[in-house]
Parts: C-alpha cells; structure tokens; sequence
C-alpha cells in the first residue's frame, strides 16, 4: 500500500480552520458541533433552527465554492452499486445512533472536551476504518 496525495500542510490548514468553526459555532450557537446531531434536529426538530439548516447548506456550498475561487477539480469516486450505496448508509445512520453520534461530534467536539466517550468512539471509527483498508487491499 502506497501513500498518495500526501498533503501535509494543506491538512494542517484545514484541521485548524475546522477547529475554529467548531469554536465560533460553540460562541455563537452555545452547542457543539456533531453533523448527525445537526441533521437530524434540522430535519426531525418541531422548531426547525435556522443556524442547523445553515450550517447544512454551509457543507454544500463550500466545495462549490472552493471550486469556483481555486479553479482545481474535485475527484470523488462513489460506487454506483444503488443497493450498496443503501446498505452502507443504513449502517451510518445505524452505527451513528448505536455510538451516540458521528465522527465530526466526537472526533472534533468530543475530544477537544475530553470526553473518554468521545475518545473511545473516535478509537473505535479509525480501528475500523483501518481494518476495512486492509481487508479490502487483502481480498
């Protein structure tokens, strides 16, 4: 297995940009930042939040717009397997109520509290991860 698309820098920059919009998030709204959380309040919630809907349309703009004001191209490869896109998601959404809420909440929010929680969670995302790497590049 190889290491392509090494970025550094550009990861570095992006984790601190990530962390900051944790933070002004947190000052502005008074609550943490977890994608599940926030999607399932702005689709689910009586009393749709507006800053819950907006930060939703947030992560559709900003590729488009990183896009557009770089002028570089996105490459995204997603099966087009349509039972397999379901099963997978299906197990998101299962694996996200089961831990009690996604990578970004824990990974970002949880950590940066120290949450042992969180922590265990977040150990728990990447061993997986990890592992479906190595069996998909063994088999």
């Amino acid at each position: 297995m190889t290491i392509v698309n090494f970025t550094p820098y550009s990861a570095f920059i992006g984790g601190i940009i990530i962390g900051l919009a944790v933070v002004i998030f947190f000052l502005f709204n008074g609550r943490l930042v977890g994608i599940s959380g926030i999607a399932a309040n702005a689709l689910n919630q009586k009393e749709r939040r507006i800053d819950n809907i907006l930060f939703l349309v947030g992560l559709i703009i900003g590729p488009i717009l990183y896009v557009l004001i770089s002028n570089k191209e996105i490459n995204i490869s997603i099966s087009n397997s349509l039972p397999l896109l379901i099963v997978a998601g299906l197990l998101v959404g299962i694996g996200t109520r089961i831990s009690g809420g996604c990578t970004s909440g824990h990974g970002i929010s949880g950590i940066g509290r120290f949450s042992l929680r969180s922590i265990i969670a977040t150990i728990t995302f990447m061993v997986v991860g990890i592992l479906t790497v190595l069996i998909k590049n063994f088999v």
